[in-house]
């Protein structure tokens, strides 16, 4: 079972960062860094050059639709930051909800609370049991 954690660990802070705005600057929108999954499955840098995988909870604004969204990057050291891959497919394991799904209630809390009062009303979709 997947494990999302609100708080990025101070060892993945500055590459989730990295990622979050890779992201946002690609998407044209800003995302939020909502959580990561799995932080503890993430391995030690075996080198100052070796590249690391996240997976990162990012919650923002595109077409005008407030989403979460569940995206997994490779970064790797270079001399101006990283360098950012942004895997399109995700590799699931054997009953592990779609890449595309919201996390789960408590990992949206902070998300929801600065966007609940932009809007009259906020509508949130479940599918099978998953966010």
């Amino acid at each position: 079972m997947l494990q999302v954690e609100e708080a990025i660990p101070d060892a993945f802070a500055v590459e989730a960062e990295a990622a979050r705005a890779w992201f946002s600057k690609e998407s044209g929108s800003d995302f939020q860094l909502t959580g990561i999954v799995d932080p503890d499955d993430v391995g030690e840098r075996d080198s100052a050059v070796a590249a690391r995988e996240l997976q990162l909870i990012l919650c923002g604004s595109r077409n005008g639709q407030e989403m979460c969204l569940r995206e997994c990057f490779q970064l790797t050291p270079s001399s101006d930051g990283f360098d950012v891959v942004h895997f399109k497919e995700i590799s699931l394991d054997p009953g592990s909800p779609a890449p595309l799904v919201d996390p789960p209630a408590r990992i949206r809390k902070g998300w929801l609370d600065t966007v609940a009062p932009n809007h009259g009303f906020i509508m949130l979709v479940f599918y099978r049991g998953f966010w």
